[in-house]
């Protein structure tokens, strides 16, 4: 660390933790921010995007901490609803995940700025919307600086409504992802009219969302089809939203090609790709493939690579236990639950090489496929710029909000709405 940026990370320090933040962890060294400067530090580099590390296990965060060190980069740390909310199949979630990540930083001394980002909250009806305004508000008290609300099962107009509605609960210096068009792969894929719909009707009522996900191809989890992010779609949506100036969001990461993601970042406005499933099957010792889609054999179990990740006894268990369930591939992600305690009392060596795994894996991604390489201090250069912890808003008010009323929004919305593709859960 450069003496100019020590003194900058002082500063970044001192004034840009949120207050959540400042009141959890008082002493802490770890600069962990809103998520709106680490976008602000992609769209400052310029065609980057930075990992969303899914911490499913202590191992990826960890290994994805030392591997944005090592970078130089500004990273999210974060767990979606499915993974660590109040019916989780993850030990890490909403409520630990900051806890974690800033004990993690201060032990290895991590001089970057991380957000900890609350991934697909999702509001699938009303009963979820009234949960949430009593869980949300906990989750930040948790140390959570970002959130994503999901209410993208719902039809246009109430994925709208749910979200103007959760607003008010979001302290204004978070981060806010929106979402248009359910993640289903290659059926259901969002439009522009849609999306539009959605950012012009929180923009009529001063809602700015950072960042935008849409179902653009992709696919939670294992990866069984080779069609992935449609990029040129991507940009096409990505272009009627610049006026309102909100960056893309890309989720599903895993399995797509080199190739394909480095499009996504050079080609399209999105600053974030979530990452997932790839961490935790590196953090066992799975054999997956250059762009992280597990490897199966020929009955479709997935292959363990001897000496990497979990102890060959450990997987043993694991996939003893995943059989006594009767889980698929698929579905070992149930496994990190059960598991988190078994895996911490592994010995050192075993757990070390888990860890290497991810943090090598993750920094190839952000230095070869993501060009988030070098954006720590930009991230720092924002809050300074900004002068504390609340960069605001990106965008301005376009809409007439006197237009946008719930009638209009219902009306309109019923019209804007395209296949929305097969019903079912698709949750990660």
């Amino acid at each position: 660390m450069s003496n100019t940026y020590a003194q900058d990370f002082e500063k970044a320090l001192q004034v840009g933790r949120p207050p959540n933040i400042t009141r959890l962890f008082p002493n802490s060294k770890a600069l962990i921010v809103s998520g709106k400067v680490i976008d602000r530090a992609m769209l400052a580099k310029g065609k980057a995007m930075t990992i969303a590390a899914n911490g499913r296990n202590h191992f990826v965060i960890r290994g994805a901490l030392k591997a944005a060190q090592r970078a130089n980069a500004a990273i999210i740390l974060e767990i979606a609803k499915s993974e660590g909310g109040r019916s989780a199949y993850c030990a890490t979630n909403y409520w630990n995940l900051a806890r974690q990540a800033d004990q993690i930083i201060n032990e290895l001394g991590i001089t970057v700025p991380v957000a900890i980002h609350a991934d697909h909250y999702a509001v699938k009806n009303l009963q979820d919307l009234e949960d949430a305004k009593v869980e949300v508000p906990s989750m930040f008290e948790a140390g959570i600086t970002s959130i994503a609300v999901d209410a993208s099962h719902q039809p246009d107009p109430d994925n709208l409504l749910a979200t103007l509605a959760l607003a008010p609960y979001i302290p204004s210096w978070s981060c806010l992802e929106t979402e248009v068009g359910e993640i289903k792969g290659s059926e259901g894929l969002s439009t522009a009219k849609e999306a539009l719909f959605l950012i012009q009707g929180l923009n009529a009522h001063g809602v700015f969302p950072d960042w935008i996900a849409l179902n653009n191809g992709t696919a939670h989890g294992i990866q069984t089809a080779d069609q992935g992010i449609q990029v040129e779609l991507t940009t096409e949506i990505h272009q009627a939203l610049e006026p309102y100036k909100v960056s893309g969001a890309q989720h599903g990461t895993s399995g797509n090609t080199s190739e394909r993601l480095m499009r996504i970042a050079s080609e399209t406005n999105t600053t974030k790709a979530n990452v997932a499933t790839a961490l935790q099957m590196i953090s066992w010792g799975v054999k997956v493939d250059a762009f992280g889609n597990a490897a199966l054999d020929g009955q479709g179990n997935l292959i363990k690579l001897p000496g990497q990740g979990v102890s060959e006894e450990m997987w043993a268990q694991m996939q003893a236990y995943a059989a006594e369930k009767g889980w698929n591939s698929g579905n070992t992600k149930k496994l990190n639950l059960p598991f988190e305690n078994k895996l911490l009392s592994q010995p050192a060596s075993v757990r070390h090489r888990m860890v290497e795994g991810v943090e090598q894996f993750v920094y190839e991604l952000i230095t070869k496929v993501f060009n988030a390489e070098d954006t720590a201090p930009l991230g720092v250069e924002a809050i300074l710029k900004a002068g504390g912890f609340d960069l605001g808003p990106k965008a301005e008010r376009l809409e007439d909000p006197a237009k946008w009323s719930e009638a209009y929004i219902r009306d309109t919305g019923s019209q804007v709405g395209g296949d929305k593709g097969p019903k079912g859960d698709f949750d990660d």
